[in-house]
């Protein structure tokens, strides 16, 4: 571990390059190439033995810790080599995304639950850092992520020409941010605003719900009212920036951006943050987002106003909102249900109802899409999204359950076997 610390410092002394286009890739789970090697940190420990504290929590139960801040780091790339140094002195065992640049941090990672939450609360020592908010949720089966990589970005979100140059550290240049409570004062608000006649009591003001995620996302929850967003990765997002005169697939085209209150939610707030700032620059004045995000927001009021489970990027890809629930509620246990009685999915074949609110990608490795499937289908196209993707000469095999495909080339050898459609020795 202290060998990946040392080859990685003399990367920390490099200049922020300007921002790049970002190029276009076949599926979401796809990112442009690192700025940086990422930094892979693995614990030769063994895995810690069950520790019961006196409330009778498990700190050696795996749990995924998410975060972020929007704050000004005059050298983030001595803060990158502070937190490895954290990690590296003490054998932590943390996979997971921490990325950090001059306008804050990003984290998503997974780990038991005694190492994670150390991490969390020596980083919540800092001044800058104290006010974080950190969720916690449970993972499935271990680490929900295959490695840990912790290194400077140059954005901390994926975006089209990326985000160094936006206002992300003023405050009033982002989005006014709601609690969860007030959330759903917003979204009951909006309910009351849909039977009234113009004109009434509103003083014509209107609420506008806005899904800052992906198509993909939306397919498996959402809350109440809120449209399918047409983007399927958010670098690609354009709300509130077409120039044509009509467009029906810009939800904000057209809006009164001053009589518009604007209510954007996605998982966890980071990318409402980032995405309101251009908003307010293209001049929308009325913008709110739920802090915490979904994820927040379902620990606090549950599937009030919701549908659905969550998508979370990292192995567990779908959660109920019982997941999110405090510990000791109905639902908190870790009960490994991934369904939801409450909305049903689309397979992205045939159109057919889906209750297994859990996406899967394509067998074909050039292809990746995530989708939602039936088992008709599924076994038919052989874990294929469609009959093309078939024929394609890059085919993983059909992995059975909730298993998550890993590197190509442990398929490699077998790719001849597999296109010809017979079973994978």
């Amino acid at each position: 571990m202290a060998a990946a610390v040392h080859l990685h410092l003399h990367y920390l002394l490099r200049p922020c390059p300007p921002a790049r286009r970002a190029g276009l890739f076949s599926s979401p789970w796809r990112s442009l190439p690192p700025l940086l090697p990422p930094v892979r940190l693995r614990s030769s420990l063994p895995a810690p033995t069950s520790h019961l504290t006196a409330d009778g929590t498990d700190e050696s139960g795996f749990v995924v810790v998410t975060f972020y801040k929007l704050v000004p780091l005059e050298d983030p790339r001595a803060e990158v080599a502070a937190h490895l140094q954290f990690l590296q002195g003490r054998d932590m065992d943390i996979h997971g995304r921490i990325y950090m640049n001059q306008q804050g941090i990003n984290a998503q990672y997974s780990g038991p639950r005694k190492d994670a939450i150390a991490y969390a609360d020596w980083l919540r020592r800092d001044p800058r850092f104290s006010d974080i908010l950190v969720q916690i949720s449970p993972a499935l089966s271990g680490h929900a992520f295959p490695r840990l990589k912790l290194r400077y970005k140059q954005s901390l979100v994926q975006l089209e020409g990326g985000s160094c140059h936006l206002p992300l550290v003023e405050p009033s240049m982002r989005a006014s941010p709601l609690t969860p409570s007030e959330w759903r004062e917003k979204l009951e608000a909006r309910k009351r605003l849909e039977t009234e006649a113009p004109g009434d009591t509103s003083e014509g003001r209107k609420l506008l719900l806005l899904d800052v995620r992906n198509d993909y996302e939306w397919d498996i929850g959402h809350f109440e009212g809120a449209k399918r967003p047409n983007v399927d990765r958010f670098r690609s997002t354009s709300f509130g920036l077409s120039e044509q005169e009509i467009d029906s697939t810009d939800p904000l085209h057209g809006v009164d951006k001053e009589k518009t209150d604007i209510l954007m939610y996605c998982t966890g707030g980071i990318r409402c943050d980032v995405y309101s700032t251009i908003l307010r620059e293209k001049g929308f004045g009325n913008l709110y987002t739920l802090k915490g995000g979904v994820s927040n927001y379902l620990k606090s009021q549950g599937s009030a106003e919701w549908v659905g489970n969550l998508f979370v990027f990292d192995d567990r890809l779908s959660l109920p909102p019982a997941k999110f629930a405090e510990a000791g509620e109905e639902g908190g246990a870790d009960n490994g249900d991934l369904s939801s009685s409450r909305w049903l999915g689309r397979c992205y074949v045939c159109g057919s109802e889906v209750e297994e609110l859990r996406h899967r990608n394509c067998a074909s490795i050039d292809c990746n899409r995530l989708y939602l499937c039936c088992g008709g289908c599924l076994k038919e196209l052989r874990g294929c999204c469609c009959t093309e993707c078939m024929g394609a000469p890059r085919l993983r095999p059909l992995l059975p359950g909730h298993q998550r495909y890993d590197k190509w080339h442990l398929y490699r050898d077998d790719a001849s076997v597999i296109s010809s459609g017979a079973e994978p020795s």
